[in-house]
């Protein structure tokens, strides 16, 4: 007879009290984890969280309150969840995640790895990180009303990095006040301030410089005199941008200066942010008014929507937009607002104004009004619920994994609506590792297709190997019969290669590099495929990830010489047994087997959309706390498909916030 202690077998029940577990993240989906798992029994759990808490997350971060604001989010969440269970035992982190102290042996002291982030970078190390310490990671992810928990164990089933994930459309603020470093993230700063002058205000919508930024101070102290420098008995004391704006009778140039000189200026004060960034540029309307030249102006006619104006243009183009813009609140009255709509053209004349006056005093290419509009979609509110619903799946996840049960562990999406079943879980068999997978492959390689003569070892290091391969400390070696080092990470000790291009070191059209992470237990091979040109602002391309079919078990002559991630002794191929035609079907009870399979059948055939996954298809994966989604693969021996999403009310892209 099982003996229970309360709703869990008793076994599991002990070993909930003895194990220990880490959970990254201290914000939406986190908040709710940690009061879950201490809930359930669990007893010894280590948080780790870089953010500080803002006044816009009090609204779905249930830990938090408003005396909190300014405070480590880790720090905090341990000491409300304790008083859940004050004979929990929780050590809290302030700290980032990716910090070298956080080593794969730090990570071998925990039974389970729950993430709950919400950036791709953090996601992709502990990931690695994961398969480098061989600890199962339970995955999730909520945007809105939908939410995913996948479990992730190496060598069982695909890894975070196994799909391609499309461009992020979620990023943290600080990123969009302070540290752009793409357009998206101009055009959602652009987005936010239309909204701060002219339509409803959010706080989560903040665009003046963000004092608190951690990365700006790791001292938790500083971080947190900052952000409360302007707080009295827990009140945050805003200047409202919109009654600024009304102040000056929405001038455009008093709106200029301050938006992209003085705030710009106050951004260089905080110099750690840009020791290893280029720092941002202000500009002054007085002077480039000064400085104006004829074919600047902005000019009418033509395929003007495909335009790139110059900087004066783009002045220009704000100056009109706001005048518009302010005889439309006008004419709606005193305590009117505007609703942001790409297909209203003052609104859109203004967001594309100001979001490549931003790209360009962060040195980024502007772009046309029509690809910002194409860029510019919905903002999905970050729901509660959803966080709350995630977080009680990633437990019951954990639950199996620490029962041995990983057979029965299950990708489970979260729809916004009942699919034809009148469901809104929706369980998927776990797909097991990709053989093309360039991260928990035997043999990780890629082919990157790039000019050697233009390419130099900087942006090598920073935009192919960090920022698309996800490394945080590689080292990098030619494959020339020399081992020539072309990248240490060291500091200084590479430092002079580079402003150097690749060709200067004899790297050409079929040359290899071994890039290693000794950080993250990580190994990457690199074929270098030269191209004279590319397409108009691409630096690099990523060809195609090899070997392009699961490699043959190494033999034990050479075990020991190939490159695998993680200890070798847990480099084991996959043992999935479940059956290939079963992987794309949900998984059911058995004794509704057979209506249930009539019912996918049904879905196959119906010309409705419906947010479920059916047969031939799997739904897409969502980030963590995010919109984005990565499709998973198709199944070649399904004669059709079925479409899996849930129709929108246009082709907007969707940007997720949290």
């Amino acid at each position: 007879m099982v003996q229970l202690v309360g709703s869990l077998r008793k076994k599991l029940s002990e070993s909930l009290s003895t194990c220990r577990v880490l959970v990254v993240g201290a914000g939406g989906i986190g908040c709710e984890l940690l009061k879950n798992l201490v809930l359930t029994g669990f007893k010894n759990i280590e948080v780790i969280d870089l953010d500080i808490i803002d006044v816009s997350n009090l609204n779905r971060q249930f830990l938090f309150q408003k005396k909190h604001v300014g405070k480590s989010k880790a720090q905090v969440a341990k000491e409300s969840v304790l008083q859940f269970c004050p004979t929990a035992n929780i050590t809290a982190y302030h700290d980032s995640i990716m910090n070298p102290d956080y080593n794969v042996e730090f990570f071998r002291n925990f039974m389970l790895v729950m993430n709950a982030l919400d950036n791709r970078a953090a996601r992709n190390h502990v990931n690695r990180m994961c398969l480098a310490a061989d600890i199962p990671l339970i995955e999730s992810g909520s945007a809105g009303y939908l939410g995913q928990v996948t479990v992730i164990k190496k060598g069982l089933t695909e890894c975070y990095e196994c799909q391609p994930k499309p461009t992020q459309k979620t990023f943290p603020g600080c990123t969009i006040r302070n540290t752009p470093s793409e357009p998206i993230h101009c055009i959602v700063w652009a987005k936010y301030l239309f909204n701060q002058l002219f339509g409803e205000e959010d706080a989560d919508q903040e665009v003046s410089p963000d004092t608190a930024d951690p990365e700006a101070s790791w001292n938790p102290a500083e971080t947190e005199s900052r952000a409360m420098a302007s707080e009295e008995d827990g009140d945050i004391k805003r200047v409202s941008t919109k009654d600024w704006a009304r102040s000056t009778g929405y001038n455009p140039v008093k709106l200029f200066n301050k938006l992209f000189k003085d705030d710009i200026m106050y951004l260089l004060t905080m110099d750690k942010l840009w020791k290893k960034r280029k720092a941002p540029l202000p500009l002054h309307w007085e002077q480039l008014e000064s400085q104006v030249r004829p074919q600047d102006e902005v000019k009418a006619g033509g395929l003007k929507d495909q335009q790139v104006l110059s900087v004066w243009g783009y002045c220009q183009l704000f100056q009109h937009s706001i005048e518009t813009l302010r005889s439309q609140l006008t004419d709606k009255g005193d305590g009117a607002e505007l609703v942001w709509d790409k297909d209203d053209a003052p609104a859109m004349d203004f967001v594309t104004a100001a979001a490549n006056l931003r790209m360009h005093i962060f040195t980024m290419n502007m772009k046309s009004r029509f690809d910002i509009k194409s860029m510019a979609g919905n903002i999905i509110p970050a729901i509660a619920t959803t966080n709350a619903i995630i977080a009680g799946l990633i437990v019951m996840e954990g639950l199996k994994v620490l029962s041995g049960e990983l057979e029965s562990c299950r990708t489970i999406f979260l729809n916004k609506h009942p699919n034809l079943r009148k469901k809104l879980l929706v369980p998927c068999i776990l797909d097991p590792p990709s053989a093309n997978c360039y991260v928990c492959a035997s043999r990780p390689e890629v082919t990157v297709k790039f000019n050697v003569h233009k390419t130099t070892v900087l942006a090598l290091q920073d935009k192919i190997l960090k920022e698309r391969f996800g490394m945080v400390a590689p080292d990098v070696q030619i494959e020339d019969g020399k081992g020539t080092i072309l990248i240490s990470s060291e500091e200084g000790e590479t430092d002079s290669n580079n402003g150097k291009f690749l060709s200067d070191f004899g790297i050409r059209n079929g040359s290899r590099l071994q890039s290693d992470d000794f950080l993250q237990d990580y190994t990457l091979l690199i074929n270098v495929l030269h191209v004279e040109d590319l397409e108009k602002d691409v630096e690099f391309e990523v060809v195609g990830d090899a070997p392009d079919k699961a490699p043959p078990p190494p033999s034990k002559e050479d075990a020991n010489s190939s490159i695998a991630n993680g200890n070798k002794d847990s480099a084991q191929p996959s043992t999935s047994n479940a059956p290939a035609e079963a992987d794309d079907l949900m998984i059911v009870d058995s004794d509704e087997e057979e209506e249930e399979q009539q019912d996918e059948e049904a879905a196959a055939s119906s010309s409705s959309s419906v947010a479920a996954p059916t047969s031939g298809t799997k739904r897409k994966h969502l980030d963590n706390e995010t919109g984005e989604a990565s499709a998973k693969r198709p199944r070649t021996n399904q004669s059709h498909a079925a479409e899996d999403e849930d129709e929108e009310d246009d082709d907007d892209e969707v940007i997720a916030l949290d």
